[in-house]
């Protein structure tokens, strides 16, 4: 079994997607090979039923037997189950049916709602008393999809009053200042957060230079942020640039709002780790001409990785 989650957590959790058939079923095969071809990346662990695995667009029953999946096919690969939901019993169930099946830990966002501080620390005490304190949390820090700001004194003020709060998933931007933020009041007192970052590893160099520990995104080259992450940390800074930049043009087409998630499904279906490129309804679909458009953009990447080396 893979150990939990903690405060020193590092490397790259990738967001895995959650594959379908063209009919829109979920594509249990495909989670199969989906995993291992994480594995065979490098990846330090996964994140499932997060906004990009579509966990909105599951019926309940169905976020159970994708969970069970993806837990059995993990083995000793760290799991980080999403479990966001309107009503907190129904986040609780699904937390501890996580922990029951081995997860590392588990990712909570704040509630949907005005936006308020005192809200946002009045919630996660509540989902900290019913998840009890033996579960892992990471905070996702999302305000472009919940609309909720919260800020770097909030998010530590949390960690410290709710220990199991070890992770902070980085995603606010612009947002490099509240890395530094958080790191800065850690110099002075407050106990460290792991921090793993977002936004499709858009920023990632530069958030790593801030102190970050790592990548929690979803792009279809886990093997960049792989990379980039273990450069980093061995202080190779510049071959860390270099090779990221590699990936930049391809990682930058794939942040395309809303549409993104075609992208990214299609660039995993061309590299065999899932069979079609499906979203669940409503959802986007590339065109012929987005096709030219990204066979262009993968055949250059292919080309730039060989010219490095």
């Amino acid at each position: 079994m893979a150990r939990t989650i903690d405060r020193t957590t590092a490397g790259v959790y990738i967001i895995a997607a959650t594959p379908f058939t063209e009919t829109g079923a979920v594509d249990f095969d495909s989670i199969d090979r989906l995993v291992e071809f994480y594995r065979g990346s490098g990846v330090t662990g996964m994140t499932i039923l997060g906004m990009m695995g579509e966990a909105d667009k599951l019926t309940p029953e169905e976020r159970l037997a994708v969970l069970d999946r993806f837990m059995a096919r993990a083995g000793d690969l760290p799991v980080v189950v999403g479990v966001s939901d309107a009503g907190i019993a129904s986040l609780s169930d699904l937390a501890h049916r996580a922990m029951d099946n081995g997860a590392a830990g588990v990712m909570v966002a704040p509630s949907r709602g005005p936006a308020r501080e005192d809200r946002v620390i009045g919630y996660f005490h509540q989902v900290c008393a019913a998840l009890g304190d033996h579960v892992p949390v990471v905070f996702q820090d999302f305000p472009q999809v919940t609309g909720v700001s919260v800020s770097p004194r909030t998010i530590l003020e949390l960690s410290r009053d709710l220990a199991q709060i070890v992770m902070l998933k980085h995603e606010d931007c612009p947002g490099l200042a509240k890395i530094s933020a958080v790191r800065s009041a850690e110099a002075n007192g407050f106990p460290r957060m792991s921090i793993l970052c977002g936004n499709g590893g858009l920023y990632l160099p530069q958030e790593l230079a801030r102190g970050a520990d790592g990548a929690m995104t979803g792009f279809a080259y886990p093997e960049a942020l792989v990379g980039t992450v273990n450069l980093f940390a061995e202080g190779r800074i510049e071959e860390a640039e270099d090779f990221y930049d590699a990936y930049l043009p391809i990682l930058r087409h794939e942040q395309q709002l809303g549409f993104g998630l075609a992208l990214r499904k299609t660039i995993l279906m061309k590299r065999g780790a899932i069979s079609t490129a499906a979203t669940r309804a409503p959802g986007p679909k590339l065109s012929a001409i987005d096709m030219v458009e990204l066979d262009r953009l993968m055949r250059r990447t292919e080309l730039k990785l060989k010219a490095l080396g």
